[in-house]
């Protein structure tokens, strides 16, 4: 996988709905031997997503975890949370070809994935997209660089 860092865990975090997927894709990544840091929940009782997705955010900002993959119902409302940081670009992502785009061209540094409308090996196989794929750089950099508010 290249874009894991050695020594640095991927951090993870849903809410109530993301919840059983997000268990799902952590046992998938540690069975590859890749450890993460999960910020919850923990369980799928019902709860408030920025309460997960703030920490998560931050310790990818801080460069603590990386990269981030973050679940919710509709992946919606966490990819509003997680994008409020200046430091974050989370990416919703419901095919392979759209995780491979936002790092290829977007330099997602936190997938999101809708739990609601995706089967797990279709998440599996974003995971695997979002994960073996490097940011190209170039033409894509100037754009990344125009991001942050003024």
């Amino acid at each position: 996988m290249t874009i894991l860092k050695e020594g640095i865990k991927p951090g993870m975090c849903s809410d109530h709905a993301g919840y059983e997927l997000k268990c799902m894709i952590e046992g998938y990544l540690e069975s590859l031997g890749v450890a993460v840091e999960d910020f919850g929940t923990f369980s799928t009782d019902s709860c408030d997503y920025p309460d997960f997705a703030h920490p998560c955010a931050e310790a990818v900002e801080s460069g603590r975890c990386y990269p981030g993959i973050a679940l919710c119902g509709s992946g919606n409302g966490i990819g509003m949370t997680l994008n409020k940081h200046q430091g974050i670009r989370a990416a919703l992502c419901w095919t392979p070809e759209l995780a491979r785009l936002a790092r290829a061209h977007n330099d997602a540094n936190i997938l999101v994935l809708p739990a609601r409308f995706i089967d797990p090996a279709t998440a599996i196989q974003i995971v695997d997209a979002f994960l073996n794929t490097d940011f190209e750089g170039g033409r894509h950099q100037k754009r990344i660089d125009k991001i942050p508010a003024k």
